[in-house]
Parts: structure tokens; sequence; C-alpha cells
């Protein structure tokens, strides 16, 4: 994963973009490696771990009644995460991860391991669902990696 960042690291770096990283199941881990290299203060401008529903629509301002429809684990919430972390900071690029890293809170329609990683732009936002197995912490590693991963590929 290191390696990854150190791509994100340069090609941020390279293009002069900033990013937001609004994170929910992840806890702080893309902030963290994010942040890990030295120079990321230069696109690393905002980093919010908007873990609970109240965080979501409080500070990112995602309507409740959105949540309560489509759930906090959604793409539609996903997306408006990075849209509304993007806004916040004043990026060029926001992030949003949302999820269910367990052991708790499945349901039949989204298990464990449902995970929703948004990338956006002024123009567009890119959202993926992904379907991760694993412990808890290793559900929260591949959320991160692969918005790492899907950010790079955006680079």
């Amino acid at each position: 994963m290191q390696n990854l960042v150190k791509l994100v690291h340069s090609a941020l770096l390279k293009r002069r973009l900033t990013v937001a990283v609004a994170e929910s199941c992840t806890g702080g881990l893309l902030c963290g490696m994010l942040s890990n290299l030295s120079g990321s203060s230069a696109y690393l401008l905002l980093g919010i771990v908007a873990y609970s529903n109240y965080a979501k629509t409080k500070l990112l301002k995602i309507p409740a009644s959105l949540i309560g429809h489509k759930g906090a684990v959604s793409a539609v919430v996903a997306s408006k995460m990075a849209q509304s972390v993007r806004k916040i900071a004043q990026a060029d690029l926001g992030i949003g991860i949302t999820g269910i890293a367990g052991p708790f809170g499945a349901t039949t329609t989204k298990p464990i391991g449902t995970v929703y990683i948004a990338v956006a732009t002024s123009k567009k936002t890119l959202c993926r669902r992904l379907q991760l197995r694993g412990s808890r912490s290793s559900i929260r590693k591949q959320s991160v990696l692969k918005t790492l991963k899907l950010l790079n590929n955006l680079l």
C-alpha cells in the first residue's frame, strides 16, 4: 500500500491538486495514509470522520431524510459525502467512504463488507460499490486500498 500512497502523493503534488476526505467506516485510515509522507500538507486540506448519521447531517449537510430513505451505507450518501467535503474545504477532489466493516450492522441487502467509495470533482462524481471479505480491520484496510487505487486511476 505504501507504493500506492507514494504514487498518489507524487501525482497530487505534480498536478497541484488538493483533496478533502470524509470517512465513516474507515475511521480516518485514509487520511492517515495520505498524510504519511512529508509534503502532504500541500494537497491534504481536510479530513472528517463522519462516523455517525448525526455527523453526516450536521457536518456534511446530508439530509437526514436521504440517509433514512437510502441508508447511510449507499452510493448516494458516499457521493454526497465526497461532494460536500470537497465544497467545505474548497478542494479539487473530495472523497467519501461509507460501509459496514462488521461484525455488526449487516442487513440482508447490505452484508458485512458492503462499502461505497466516491471521488468527486467539480464536474463529476465516481462511486464504486465494494463487497469485501475478512475481519473488521481487513475490510477497513481494503477499503482504503481500493479508494487509493480509484484516486490513482483518476490522477
